[in-house]
């Protein structure tokens, strides 16, 4: 079958059926000058490479997990926000709702991350800081107060504690009258990339894995719409890996998470189509949009051979966030166009959600105008830009076909090297992908230092500024209301009933029951985070990282 019979066979397909079941935004899309933009471009029937691209919404999905992409629906605009209190980040929230944000992004703070309560004496003077602070269920009941849950799709930044806070989440929702099976969301709960990269871990890699593994059992059953993990390699790239390695470290933790949930006897099929990525878009527009693209195709191969997992299963859905990590805090108002170059890399290669950084980011948490212009950004390239009127836009180029060839191999050697490691919790455990990562972070940073890299703003074309002002910054006292909260909440609760419910956590920690139906109930009788991740610690241990040299 030719190129030009296989598109026509696309075209009255799986495109038109996925438009009968969601309709484009317009009638009909077209350019400047008034021709027909067509739904997706493909090569002649001479092109040799015809068969690694196929069609969006099909194997092996290099042009998409999705026939429309955004001719039908954009991408889901969050922007991560969480700062202080409940109270002040529900009034945020509700300001980038009425902007048009069209999902949530919570951002919590350290000891949330942690699992400890904002009077233990480790969370001194972090409370309210990188994020919101979350002790117990009324903390979360403020955080959403006003949003209805089953109506708004959310993502929570948590790892070591995400069953704590997905059981809130869940808490929260039935209070406003949502059934779990309702519920549209993410948590991050990617455990493996904390070990690599991050650092805000509690357990060993073990029970860790374990909890995981409960997590998407629970899920695939009683909210099978939330996305149990997102597998992410936007902290990895942060922590100062190429694009490679971001491809290929990310794609290992989630052959480790497929094989875990595996091992406990789950079908594949039951949960990893809930199974969600989480990339960074850097600078180098070309080699990002290629990334993205090779990413897709390469998990869509692996989760078929390894796996044989079926379409769905094969389907590599991300969201994206532009890259924290090349923002300066030297003439902030450049990031506005670092972040709108980031953005048209997400979009051109095909992200399904996305979060646009502030430009005073390297300064402190964002001003209300800071993100409201992060968020227009992504507004105008969805609007006013065109590049979602077409699937897939840069498909032929010589260029981006090449170095989308270039990155799938490269990241496919890394891999293999881990499968010889003994798989990725091996690898962590030995410092493979960390000392990667380090070597990569310690050649970028050279090649700035001896502007063989240049940084506009930082090491060329630099300016006499004056000291920035009105950042917004995170009063300490915020950490001595939190205290008040949990001593007001432990007060008025049934102390006996949280006694008998975190009994119960502690021993599920410790046999086979799943731990998700006892942390929801401990949750449920207002026992806190700390107090729940306590128990488990104590069943558990903590991880102490070891130093390879």
């Amino acid at each position: 079958m030719s190129i030009s019979e296989k598109h026509a066979k696309w075209r009255e397909g799986a495109y038109k059926k996925t438009i009968e079941k969601f309709p484009e935004r317009k009638k009909e899309f077209k350019s400047s000058w008034g021709d027909t933009v067509e739904p997706v471009y493909v090569p002649g029937d001479t092109c040799p490479n015809y068969d690694k691209l196929g069609f969006p919404g099909e194997f092996p999905f290099t042009r998409g997990v999705q026939p429309t992409m955004y001719r039908g629906k954009f991408w889901t605009m969050r922007q991560y926000a969480g700062f202080g209190t409940a109270e002040e980040s529900n009034k945020r929230y509700k300001y980038l709702l009425e902007q048009g944000q069209t999902g949530l992004s919570v951002a919590f703070d350290l000891p949330t991350q942690i699992g400890f309560d904002s009077d233990h004496a480790m969370s001194d003077g972090e409370v309210g800081k990188v994020g919101v602070a979350i002790d117990s269920l009324r903390d979360m009941e403020t955080l959403f107060d006003g949003i209805p849950l089953g109506k708004v799709s959310t993502s929570m930044t948590i790892n070591a504690t995400a069953s704590v806070l997905l059981s809130m989440y869940i808490a929260v929702a039935e209070k406003q009258g949502f059934k779990p099976d309702e519920l549209d969301g993410t948590i991050q709960n990617d455990i493996l990339k904390e070990y690599i990269a991050r650092g805000t871990y509690r357990f060993p890699p073990k029970p860790s894995m374990r909890i995981i593994t409960d997590i998407f059992d629970f899920c695939s059953k009683s909210v099978p719409k939330w996305n149990t993990i997102s597998i992410s390699g936007y902290h990895i790239r942060e922590a100062g890996s190429n694009a490679v390695q971001e491809v290929a470290f990310t794609l290992a933790d989630g052959l480790a998470y497929v094989d875990a949930a595996i091992k406990t006897g789950l079908p594949v099929d039951t949960f990893a189509p809930r199974l969600s990525f989480f990339f960074n878009a850097h600078n180098d527009l070309l080699e990002e949009v290629a990334k993205f693209r090779a990413a897709r195709r390469l998990w869509a191969k692996l989760m078929k051979e390894r796996f044989n997992a079926g379409p769905k299963s094969q389907m590599l859905r991300f969201h994206t966030q532009t890259a924290g990590c090349t923002l300066t805090a030297q003439q902030p108002d450049n990031n506005i166009v670092r972040v709108a170059i980031q953005t048209l890399a997400a979009v051109l290669g095909g992200t399904q959600s996305l979060h646009t950084n502030s430009r005073d980011e390297a300064l402190a948490l964002p001003t209300e105008e800071s993100v409201r212009i992060a968020l227009r950004t992504q507004q105008i390239v969805a609007y006013e830009s065109g590049v979602a009127d077409t699937v897939d836009p840069l498909a032929g180029s010589y260029y981006v076909e090449s170095m989308t060839d270039r990155i799938e191999e490269k990241a496919a050697a890394y891999i293999k090297r881990i499968d010889e490691l003994g798989g990725m919790v091996a690898a962590i455990e030995k410092g493979y992908p960390q000392q990667e990562i380090q070597d990569a972070a310690y050649r970028y940073q050279k090649e700035i230092e001896s502007t063989e890299r240049i940084v506009v703003g930082t090491n060329k074309f630099q300016i006499k500024e004056q000291p920035p002002k009105n950042l917004l910054k995170v009063d300490r006292s915020i950490q001595v209301a939190q205290i008040k909260k949990i001593h007001a909440i432990k007060s008025e609760r049934d102390n006996d009933l949280v006694k008998r419910r975190l009994a119960e956590v502690k021993k599920a920690a410790g046999g086979s029951d799943n731990l998700m139906p006892k942390i929801l109930d401990a949750v449920k009788a207002y026992a806190t985070l700390g107090e729940i991740v306590g128990e488990m610690v104590g069943v558990y241990g903590e991880h102490k990282e070891s130093v390879v040299l």
